[in-house]
């Protein structure tokens, strides 16, 4: 059974009845995962941030949406247009699969990891999280990475508040620190 058949016909159903839900429509849901990364150094030194976004393109399995800065910063040496990041929204069968893989393989490859903190929900209880290096992925080449870089991780959820999502992200296993 594939992840997204298993969160179907087992966890949203188990939640729901968890939670008291009587409707089919209140249960909550993953709608989207937004996987952010910033270029930083890149930037200021003018060097080709090619190889961060094959990287990018490897982990989320589609190719990244490049983000330019819309205004000028001195203070930051940043002109407007430069690049400065990169992002990729995932849905569908790519979130699900991207998904399993954070939970499964790569959470448990970060060094020194005691679980993701409970106060990153927002008031909507969408839930989001960093990863310092993206070299705990296994599909980046190790060999090929110059500097390693951070990720930022969005999990969009359409939920009544905080407290519904942290109880589908708890069912499907994500690794929250017990306090």
């Amino acid at each position: 059974m594939s992840f997204k058949e298993h969160y179907q016909t087992k966890i949203l159903p188990q939640v729901r009845k968890d939670l008291g839900i009587g409707n089919v429509m209140e249960t909550p849901r993953i709608e989207k995962i937004v996987i952010n990364m910033s270029i930083g150094s890149f930037v200021t030194l003018h060097k080709d941030y090619s190889s961060l976004k094959s990287d990018l393109s490897l982990i989320a399995g589609q190719a990244p949406q490049v983000l330019k800065s819309r205004k000028a910063i001195s203070n930051f040496k940043l002109r407007q247009g430069m690049v400065v990041g990169m992002s990729v929204t995932l849905r569908g069968d790519r979130m699900f699969y991207f998904l399993e893989k954070l939970i499964k393989i790569v959470l448990p490859r970060v060094r020194d990891f005691r679980g993701i903190s409970k106060k990153s929900f927002d008031k909507e209880g969408n839930f989001n999280f960093g990863i310092r290096e993206h070299t705990i992925f296994p599909e980046v080449p190790q060999l090929d990475v110059v500097k390693p870089h951070g990720l930022q991780i969005t999990v969009k959820m359409k939920s009544r508040g905080s407290q519904d999502s942290e109880a589908l992200l708890t069912a499907l296993g994500f690794p929250f620190t017990r306090s």
